[in-house]
């Protein structure tokens, strides 16, 4: 345990090291002589159900691009670090750290949830995105297919949807996603963070590596389906020098777009990722959360729409620059099409996919 009481620990395959107190619960862990002495086995991943009224949120933020988003699982196996998600696991009285990780919630009902809400008399067509929250394709998705079930109801609806994932497993469903692509019903973001494999292991442990997603994304864009790259987050000092590479190989990968996002470390999210920078990184942790500081006017949260992801300052403004020169010249003018909300239609009298 760390002198301001957060507790601490060394688990292999995982991407937090540290279990910060869960501000909405009156009791928090406490490691003892058996946690320490288990510290280097491999922490399993737990599965727990939940079974709510609605599975779509409305997004009331203007930096994501949807108005609509739904998520079948909560938590992530893929640990990375920076994961501005890790705050929500408070709510289901887990901590941001290995709980986020090692602590995975499924919605089990979630595809009929999904057809309940969109064939509802009151209910009017925007795009929806999987996920806006956690990775719709995360390890378990492979034994669940909910991410699958909720694309055959879109498809059989022709609802629009955007797809924001890091994981190879999306390429299982491209029978699905090549026709909704040609009605122009389906954009794909692919998340790619870094080149550089050995930071990327430390990083996003459970994640596919960096190449293995621009592969993704040439697998997308050859079956016709329009994909955009995040590459995000940046992070000064780690990742940034791999800005003009990240956005040559994306265009060469056929991407459509690609969109820059710097890093931001709201609530929990700055006690993980502070604890693992100074394990891997201690001779420039000081100097990397300095600059991040520097991007968010002094904090290393920032919660202002349209700041947030973009940073503030000189530094942000010139990786925004150079990002944006080196976009010119791979990327040109190419954008994403639109998707398109006209072809979406009611079937009261049809017989439901779960009947």
């Amino acid at each position: 345990m760390r002198n301001d009481g957060i507790t601490t620990c060394s688990h292999r395959g995982r991407g937090a090291q540290c279990r910060p107190h869960n501000r909405y619960r009156l009791w928090h862990y406490v490691a003892d002589a058996a946690d320490e002495a288990s510290d280097y086995q491999r922490l399993p991943t737990q599965i727990f159900a939940d079974y709510p009224r609605r599975i779509i949120n409305e997004v009331h933020s203007p930096d994501v691009g949807a108005e609509y988003s739904a998520n079948p699982y909560q938590g992530c196996e893929h640990g990375c670090v920076y994961c501005y998600a890790r705050n929500t696991h408070n709510y289901w009285g887990f901590d941001a750290g290995l709980d986020f990780e090692t602590k995975i919630i499924i919605k089990p009902h979630a595809p009929r949830l999904l057809l309940k809400e969109i064939t509802h008399s009151a209910y009017r067509v925007k795009p929806l995105m999987l996920s806006g929250n956690t990775d719709c394709y995360q390890p378990i998705e492979r034994k669940l297919r909910l991410t699958r079930a909720m694309l055959e109801v879109l498809w059989q609806f022709r609802h629009p949807v955007s797809i924001v994932t890091k994981n190879a497993l999306i390429l299982r469903d491209l029978d699905l996603l090549r026709p909704m692509a040609a009605s122009q019903l389906v954009h794909v973001t692919i998340s790619i963070t870094t080149l550089k494999e050995s930071l990327r292991r430390l990083m996003e442990p459970r994640a596919v590596s960096g190449h293995q997603r621009l592969e993704v994304v040439q697998r997308l864009a050859q079956a016709g389906i329009p994909v955009n790259v995040n590459i995000a987050p940046i992070i000064p000092f780690l990742n940034s020098d791999e800005i003009p590479a990240l956005v040559r190989e994306a265009a060469a990968a056929g991407a459509r777009s690609c969109a820059l996002l710097l890093v931001c470390l709201n609530g929990d999210v700055a006690i993980v990722f502070s604890d693992w920078l100074q394990r891997h990184f201690p001779d420039r942790a000081a100097r990397v959360l300095q600059a991040i500081r520097d991007l968010h006017g002094g904090s290393l949260s920032d919660s202002r729409f349209g700041i947030r992801m973009r940073g503030e300052g000189a530094f942000a403004q010139a990786l925004q620059k150079l990002f944006q020169m080196t976009y010119k010249k791979y990327f040109g003018e190419s954008r994403m099409p639109p998707l398109d909300c006209s072809q979406f239609r009611k079937l009261p009298h049809q017989k439901l996919l779960f009947d």
